[in-house]
């Protein structure tokens, strides 16, 4: 999908003056007209820019995964919203981590859970058998 602000050379929060000096420096037919039709009415450039918003944290989120397209991707029309791979602070490795050392926690615990409550249980009840004893007693 085409970015048309970023096509037209203007910020999604220009207003409709500039977008309109824009349209009309537009030298592309078909980009202006998918342009008029996207960002002249008011319904549809809310519902344009919720879209747009939402792409372009998609490809924020892939570019800080590492992830990029195939060249089959990388064209013109298809990677307005694709930004670089960024390799130096891909997250991945760390998240494979976190997840890792979550796994091996939650092993731990349902391999310790059981002898841990059991002995938990014993010790409360040992507790409070004392404390009946004291009562009874005292």
């Amino acid at each position: 999908m085409r970015d048309l602000y970023r096509r037209l050379g203007v910020t999604p929060d220009s207003d409709d003056e500039a977008l309109g000096r824009a349209l009309g420096a537009c030298e592309h037919r078909t980009l202006r007209r998918d342009a008029e039709a996207a960002l002249s009415v008011a319904e549809h450039r809310r519902e344009y820019d919720a879209l747009h918003a939402t792409l372009g944290d998609i490809g924020r989120l892939r570019a800080r995964l590492g992830l990029t397209h195939g060249a089959h991707w990388r064209d013109g029309l298809a990677d307005d919203f694709s930004c670089p791979a960024d390799l130096a602070g891909s997250h991945h490795e760390a998240l494979m981590r976190r997840l890792s050392h979550a796994a091996l926690a939650h092993d731990r615990w349902r391999r310790w859970r059981a002898p841990a409550l059991g002995l938990g249980l014993f010790l409360l009840g040992l507790a409070l058998g004392g404390a009946a004893c004291h009562w009874l007693l005292g």
